[in-house]
């Protein structure tokens, strides 16, 4: 009775009220309950104490041969329990193999960790590793969370000793789970950076520009032999081995399952991206930033422009979809991840090589950017084409827009140079005509732009279809397409002129319209000369060039079309004509019977002034006409059997009919001072641009 008293009584000695003694008789019973849950965890480790002995003794019996020990189970003896169990999905008692498929798995874990197994050399282990790993990431989310904490203890009414073990069976777990995690991620990485496990190139194959040429495949297929077309080769890249895929995917999946999907992706992005980098570096692609482009002088972006295109091509061909391939091999069981992990190594390269293109159109125009825009042009007009082919749907959307931006920001660029050029044929009015007639280099440079330009055909008709109505405000050119629909009765007064113009693109509506200044500006610089016929020539040597680049181009002559061409042949010739009207027909009125005759009888003095007309009419147009210069050699040869086709006849007629009225002797030697043969000479000296020659009287003196 006293003791109950006491037991029920402050230190005071005064009585305990209800609520005072049920704590009491709570913290009784957590006492006994966790007193409890000692004594088994006690019996647990003596009993392992006691099997550890009891083992020694069994080896030390097996050594004098008396008692065999059975080896270890091994982890695939264990897997059925394991599977059994999780299926059931129970939650009662923890079986004792539980315990032992933790050890073996630990024990497997150190020996990969501390390098006595290493991954790769016994399949069946890594294996069997990556088998336990799985059942260990499904234990953790079967085994109960323990619902003992340390204000529990004082709050709860009744703790299960259950409670306690399941937590320090899923604290050790967790342990075993998060060590085989962090081998993972290490083999993981190793296994993406490490070079042995890919199929290196024999040499390194891509050119001083950065093209990339296809590599063998590797053995065991048989590898092309000499005779065999570079068109059977394929790349090797990213060129990891299938075992070492079918490494990364089980590491992967296992990872993934088992919670570490945020470090599996990380280290795969930053694994690939790096390597990406290498291939861009490899290539030759250096970074160069907007306001570097802005700064550096075209002379420099001209030498990176080849290597951003080579570059950007093989992205397209080889390393885009060799990443996405790797990506989808590695994450087969995770569709959506595959396609996050190559986004994020490849969206990256897409929008930093767009950028440069951008910046690169964004530079100040001039004509000789044209055909580098126009290579990016093409470049980023593939790209939009297989966007759909090579990235997720999700982000295709967003390269389209960003690459589409600078493909606009180009084809503007390229129409605003073809304005500039327009103006630049305008701009041209020097008062100082060509010596001799020759081919303007104004002509030269019009025609070899355009001739460089029509290889850009296909293109430059994309560009003008999508960009013809941007134009510069300063520039008047108005294609011709565009005028004809705002005047119909333009077209139809105008029919002869326009007749070739008809249902042109605007491209070739375009081009048309720089023909046509370059005539308007060549026609005022032929004025310049004083003499009519070197004019004649000067068009002739302007016009005819003009032709035969026309003629030498299949896609320049395609866009001007064989009508445009026979009209300007025939303008040709109209000034061939009226060269020989201006230059020779003097001549030839020197060799007419007109005018020499009264009543039967030859005037000699008439012959004599004829002769010495000639004479003299011919040495001033050999020395005025060698300076001249025809640089076309079939031109050239036309006009001089032209020339000799017109005077030498004519003139042996003469000679013939006439020279018998002259006293042979001094008579003869003073007016006949040509023969029909010194004349034909003489005309092929013209036109070969020779100041130098001598005058006619001395070389026959």
């Amino acid at each position: 009775m006293e003791k109950n008293i006491a037991e029920h009584s402050t230190s005071d000695g005064k009585p305990l009220e209800n609520g005072e003694h049920a704590i009491i008789k709570e913290e009784e019973s957590l006492e006994q309950e966790v007193e409890k849950v000692e004594e088994e965890i006690k019996k647990n480790e003596e009993g392992d104490v006691d099997a550890k002995e009891k083992n020694e003794e069994e080896e030390e019996e097996e050594e004098d041969g008396v008692v065999e020990i059975p080896p270890p189970p091994r982890l695939e003896n264990v897997f059925e329990d394991i599977d059994a169990y999780i299926n059931a999905n129970s939650r009662s008692k923890i079986p004792d193999f539980i315990h032992m498929f933790l050890n073996i798995v630990e024990e497997k874990i150190s020996s990969y960790d501390n390098g006595k197994t290493k991954w790769g050399e016994a399949k069946e282990e890594d294996s069997s590793l990556l088998e336990a790993v799985d059942r260990i990431s499904k234990l953790i989310k079967l085994i109960p969370e323990s619902s003992i904490s340390s204000s529990q203890i004082e709050e709860e009414e009744e703790i299960d000793a259950r409670n306690v073990k399941n937590s320090l069976l899923k604290n050790r777990i967790g342990e075993i789970h998060q060590q085989a995690m962090s081998y993972f991620e290490d083999e993981f990485r190793l296994l993406l950076e490490e070079p042995q496990n890919r199929i290196e190139p024999e040499s390194n194959k891509h050119d001083p520009k950065g093209k990339h040429v296809t590599e063998p495949q590797p053995q065991p297929q048989p590898q092309p032999s000499d005779s065999e077309p570079d068109s059977e080769r394929v790349p090797t890249f990213p060129g990891y081995r299938d075992e070492a895929i079918s490494n990364l995917n089980n590491i992967a999946m296992k990872m993934i399952s088992g919670g570490y999907q945020s470090e599996c992706y990380n280290i795969y992005f930053m694994s690939r991206k790096h390597a990406f980098e290498e291939c861009l570096h490899k290539l030759g692609l250096e970074k160069i930033s907007i306001d570097d482009v802005h700064k550096m002088q075209w002379e420099a972006l001209e030498r990176e422009i080849p290597t951003w295109n080579n570059t950007f091509k093989e992205c397209m061909e080889v390393y885009f979809p060799g990443e996405r391939k790797l990506a989808a091999a590695v994450f087969s069981d995770d569709r959506t991840m595959a396609d996050n992990v190559f986004m994020m190594v490849c969206h990256r390269v897409v929008i930093e090589l767009v950028n440069f293109a951008e910046a690169i159109a964004m530079t100040k125009r001039s004509g000789e950017k044209l055909f580098k825009y126009l290579d990016m042009y093409e470049t980023l007009r593939d790209l939009i084409m297989n966007l759909d082919k090579l990235f997720p749907q999700e982000c295709v959307e967003e390269l389209k827009a960003e690459t589409t931006s600078a493909k606009c920001r180009l084809g503007e660029s390229t129409i605003v140079i073809f304005c500039e050029l327009e103006n630049s044929i305008k701009s041209d009015t020097g008062k100082t005509p060509v010596a001799g007639g020759a081919v303007h280099p104004l002509t030269r440079y019009i025609m070899n732009y355009l001739k460089f330009a029509c290889e850009y055909k296909d293109t430059l008709e994309d560009v003008f279809k999508e960009h013809s109505k941007i134009e510069r405000a300063d520039s008047t050119s108005r294609p011709y397409y565009e005028a004809e629909n705002k005047n119909e009765n333009h077209r139809v007064n105008n029919n002869n002129n326009n007749n070739n113009k008809e249902n042109v693109s605007p491209f070739a509506a375009q081009l048309m319209r720089v023909m046509e200044l370059l005539d308007s500006n060549l026609e005022g610089k032929a004025n310049l000369y004083k003499d009519s016929a070197l004019s004649s020539i000067f068009m002739m040597n302007n016009g005819r060039y003009i032709v035969q680049k026309i003629k030498g181009s299949q896609d320049l002559y395609k866009v001007m079309g064989e009508t445009w061409c026979r009209k300007r042949s025939s303008n040709l010739r109209t000034y061939h004509k009226n060269y020989q009207i201006e230059t020779w027909s003097k001549i030839l009125g020197c060799l007419s019977p007109k005018g020499l005759n009264d009543n039967g009888k030859v005037h000699k003095p008439v012959l004599k002034e004829r002769f010495k007309s000639f004479n003299a009419l011919f040495e001033e147009i050999h020395k005025t006409q060698s300076t001249w210069v025809v640089s076309d050699e079939q031109l050239q040869s036309e006009l001089r059997v032209s020339i000799s086709a017109l005077v030498i006849p004519a003139y042996r007629s003469f000679l013939g009919r006439f020279s018998q009225y002259l006293d042979l002797g001094r008579q003869t030697e003073k007016y006949i001072k040509f023969q029909a043969e010194d004349i034909e000479t003489y005309i092929d000296e013209l036109f070969d641009g020779n100041p130098h020659h001598q005058s006619l009287a001395r070389k026959k003196a």
